[in-house]
């Protein structure tokens, strides 16, 4: 039986075949910022190389390679071709209802510069802006690259977001175009994407001139005739002849929108040189991918982050095989995730702790019928592992002997900052332990002081780094004040976190008004005010419990509008109501787990709502001090509904 006290090194086999070895951290430690050329030169096809490495001179907005020319789907696709390597397997999909399709680089590179030639036909050229709203199948990573390849800016949003949540990122980016599908599939069952982006455009978007649709499905959907575009029309008769652009190192590849403290989502925007550099660095160190042997599973949607960097940018420009899948891990059975692993003989997986505990409550007879014997390294995204979680993947599923990287970044950084290497870190299960070489952070106090181990306080990244966002997409104060104004010289991550007795990192999980469900960020006032647009709701305040499945799962606490308590509706179906509504107006991921109605919020004499007395409720322990509260009897009302 593993303990979760323990430290796991890696096996002496591993760690004399690992990519990285222990000097690395000496070889950055030695050559500073050079350290990021070298990568970078090493990694990347430059079509013309840089003379400089960083420019900081107007601190916080960074410029790595900035008179380097490179072009991100050349570095993904065209360069293995030329390379000899087009017969190697880029892409095997596997669809929901079990539907496959296999692409070597070869054919990736036709596929994405027939995309290409697709998207100048709708006049999309170099800085325009493309919303991306797909399915987890082959064409959304061969639009991502497709703008890649000339130049577009893309900006992907979640394939489970609401009509408005993409209203809100086609209107801020000025999106020209939207890639979306006719529907898709889940749990069993066929699902529309298109009317969402339909509604989305009636509450208008002039800036969209096209809507290109990819036919998945065959749904039925309502068409807007010099608006809407078959894919198979315009793309699959296209050349599959295409030149990539030229790039400037620093000329934007994404906007990726995520929630704020306040509504407004924020558009990280990242360029190009400094993103891929990291990104390949990481993936080939952290992963320690064997492009040749290895078949690689990152489980996540390129909705979010991780699908960016470890789906359709890291592992294409290190030219590995990976597997994408479009479905649930319990649809059509809950050994779907590992009936996938025998299938292709997947040898790295990468998944969410919410994923690992919902199969854990599953129990261990599921994965006990598939052979998982092809696997040789796991990594966990999106949150801190429990160390319970950490050794029932490590056991179960690695069979005790694959090194698990668990890993901590976020969307603004752009990729992995701080994790195992796994031939040379003794793995501790729940910390995500040093950063990676090149890499430099630190935690400290409240006026930015470094703090001595085993001391919580604020995670901070101390340096510049390539794949640092680079502003908020039209909004650069918001970046600066969001980022930069609680330290001035230190990025501040939102996170909490302390280093042990060992120094080794333990992320405490966010300090601000962002929750973390499943590995998903989820604004607090954003789901008030989606809560408080349900008509029954006069005012509402959410905060995220710890959950055992999830992280944290969002309670929500309510008061009616006097026209509703008049009406005088039973409280537990309306509660559901509102849940729904909630779903509807962002994602059903940000679905409160429970809605409480209750008389009264607690309120300062100020009118603040003290959230902390909320999260006290709503983690089932004594209520802190009352003594600000304006009415210190709420809480007892609040204590009351809870109990029942």
């Amino acid at each position: 039986m593993s303990d979760p006290q323990q430290a796991y090194a890696p096996s002496q086999e591993f760690a004399a075949q690992a990519n990285a070895k222990a000097d690395l951290y000496e070889t950055a430690q030695q050559q500073g910022t050079e350290f990021w050329a070298n990568q970078s030169r090493e990694l990347l096809t430059w079509s013309k190389d840089f003379t400089e490495t960083l420019d900081w001179s107007n601190p916080p907005f960074a410029k790595w390679f900035a008179d380097g020319e490179i072009n991100a789907c050349y570095n993904a696709v065209d360069r293995h071709v030329e390379a000899g390597n087009g017969e190697r397997t880029a892409l095997l999909f596997e669809g929901e209802p079990g539907d496959t399709r296999t692409f070597t680089y070869a054919q990736l590179k036709d596929e994405v510069s027939k995309a290409a030639n697709g998207l100048e036909s709708l006049d999309i050229t170099k800085g325009d802006r493309v919303a991306i709203y797909m399915p987890m199948i082959p064409e959304a990573v061969i639009s991502m690259l497709a703008c890649a390849r000339i130049g577009a800016i893309h900006s992907v949003v979640f394939g489970g977001f609401s009509a408005d949540a993409i209203h809100s990122r086609v209107e801020d980016g000025q999106a020209k175009l939207i890639i979306t599908a006719d529907g898709s599939y889940r749990r069993g069952k066929p699902t529309t994407l298109k009317p969402a982006v339909d509604k989305a455009l009636e509450k208008g978007a002039e800036s969209v001139e096209h809507v290109l649709v990819v036919k998945r499905n065959g749904e039925e959907v309502s068409w807007t005739e010099g608006r809407d575009v078959w894919w198979h029309d315009v793309v699959d008769g296209a050349s599959t002849e295409h030149t990539p652009s030229v790039q400037n190192a620093e000329d934007p590849l994404f906007i990726l929108y995520t929630s704020g403290t306040t509504g407004k989502p924020k558009g990280i925007l990242h360029t190009t040189g400094g993103y891929l550099t990291q990104a390949a660095y990481t993936h080939k160190n952290v992963f320690d991918i064997k492009p040749d042997t290895d078949v690689y599973w990152c489980t996540a949607d390129v909705g979010w982050v991780t699908g960016h960097t470890y789906i359709a940018y890291g592992p294409l420009v290190n030219g590995a095989t990976q597997v994408i899948y479009e479905g649930t891990p319990d649809s059509p059975h809950r050994g779907r995730f590992w009936e996938i692993v025998q299938k292709y003989g997947v040898t790295i997986m990468y998944t969410s702790p919410t994923a690992i505990r919902t199969m854990m409550k599953w129990g261990e007879d599921i994965p006990a019928e598939y052979d998982l014997s092809s696997l040789r390294l796991l990594g966990t995204v999106g949150e801190a592992i429990n160390p319970e979680a950490w050794v029932w993947f490590h056991r179960v599923i690695g069979g005790g002997r694959c090194p698990i990287v668990d890993t901590w970044w976020q969307t603004e950084t752009g990729a992995i900052m701080v994790s195992q290497l796994p031939g040379v870190t003794e793995a501790k299960p729940g910390s995500a332990q040093q950063a990676l070489p090149g890499i430099s952070i630190d935690v400290v106090d409240d006026f930015g002081e470094p703090l001595e181990n085993e001391k919580p306080g604020l995670l901070t990244i101390t340096q510049p780094w390539p794949s640092m966002l680079r502003t908020l997409w039209g909004d650069d104060q918001r970046f600066i004040d969001t980022y930069w104004s609680r330290f001035g010289d230190k990025y501040f991550a939102g996170d909490g976190a302390k280093r042990d007795a060992d120094g080794d990192l333990w992320v405490l999980g966010r300090v601000d008004d962002v929750m973390n469900v499943s590995g998903h960020r989820l604004s607090t006032p954003e789901i008030e005010s989606a809560l408080v647009s349900h008509p029954s709701v006069a005012e509402a305040a959410v905060v995220g419990a710890t959950d055992e499945t999830t992280g944290q799962a969002v309670i929500a606490f309510v008061i009616l509008s006097d026209d509703a308590q008049a009406e005088g509706k039973d409280h537990a179906e309306l509660a559901e109501d509102i849940r729904k509504h909630v779903g509807e107006e962002i994602s059903p991921i940000a679905k409160p787990k429970r809605v409480l109605i209750v008389p009264e919020l607690p309120k300062t004499r100020s009118g603040k709502i003290m959230r902390r007395l909320l999260k006290d409720v709503a983690e089932d322990r004594p209520v802190g001090d009352v003594t600000t509260l304006a009415d210190s009897t709420v809480m007892d009302a609040i204590v009351e509904t809870f109990k029942k």
